[in-house]
């Protein structure tokens, strides 16, 4: 206890106490806008106020579906590409570390170097797509309700695939290679291999990969608010951005502490499935 306790302090001041000053805040109408008013007890009124909010469910219904879409297109792609670069071949070091250049981007310059390539006016997008005969004529991806949610999921997985490929392939590489040679002599073809020996053995990292990328997406803020500012009107606003605009813009201390906490506890919700139910399958599996 004494080797841990310093670490525990930490999380304790980090952590749980924000949380807690933020649960607090939460249970007060705290509105910046009208000091007048004071900071009034009104219990879990702010919490019932966001069970009938419309514009939460959007929020929720915007950040499930950005999580799902953009973790499982890197899944897929994340695995496609962590397969290809197991493989030996001249170059793999040189073809490794330029996989890497779009997640050492900061999130910030992605934003805004995708904002620049779905120009309406001189996109590099409409221009390619417009080469090719897919459209006859610009379009503005970000503000058009149809496409700005799928133009910020392209944005997503082209910056955060190679850090799904990069946690996949470190547990390909720990597979004993002896496996794949016995299975071979057995007259295995390589889906058998891929199904049998590759995919078992890979759950572990899977799950570890699937659990910090669903909880970063969960989280999105930055890509979205630059990318498209959470519209075109709520769109695209997911529940971090509407935290930040209820606490920074619309100064509602109170209502802004009562959707960050729920924030947390349904970060927490996704962490406690991956770990207790999805966990659970892979040891069984395993």
């Amino acid at each position: 206890m004494l080797f841990v306790a310093p670490a525990i302090l930490v999380m304790i001041a980090v952590a749980f106490v924000p949380l807690l000053s933020a649960f607090w805040l939460s249970l007060h109408d705290i509105d910046l806008r009208y000091p007048a008013r004071g900071e009034p007890f009104i219990g879990l009124g702010n919490y019932l106020t966001l069970a009938g909010s419309e514009r939460l469910h959007n929020a929720l219904g915007v950040t499930v579906a950005f999580a799902g879409a953009t973790v499982t297109l890197e899944l897929v792609l994340g695995l496609a590409i962590a397969l290809i670069m197991n493989e030996e071949f001249r170059g793999r070091g040189l073809v490794r570390t330029a996989l890497l250049v779009p997640w050492a981007l900061t999130t910030v310059i992605s934003a805004r170097m995708w904002e620049w390539i779905y120009n309406a006016q001189y996109g590099i997008f409409n221009a390619t797509l417009r080469g090719i005969g897919l459209i006859d004529a610009y379009r503005a991806w970000t503000t058009d309700p149809q496409f700005a949610f799928w133009a910020a999921v392209l944005a997503d997985v082209w910056k955060t695939t190679p850090f799904m490929s990069l946690l996949l392939l470190a547990g390909l590489q720990v597979i004993p290679h002896e496996l794949y040679e016995s299975a071979m002599i057995d007259g295995a073809n390589v889906w058998h291999r891929f199904w049998r020996i590759t995919l078992p053995l890979l759950q572990p990292t899977m799950l570890v990969a699937l659990l910090f990328r669903t909880l970063d997406a969960t989280r999105v803020f930055d890509l979205l608010f630059i990318l498209t500012g959470g519209g075109p009107g709520y769109a695209t606003e997911s529940l971090s951005i509407l935290t930040y605009r209820t606490l920074f813009v619309n100064l509602d201390f109170g209502l802004g502490s009562a959707l960050a906490v729920f924030v947390f506890l349904f970060v927490m919700a996704i962490s406690f499935f991956y770990i207790k139910v999805l966990g659970a399958r892979t040891e069984r599996t395993i």
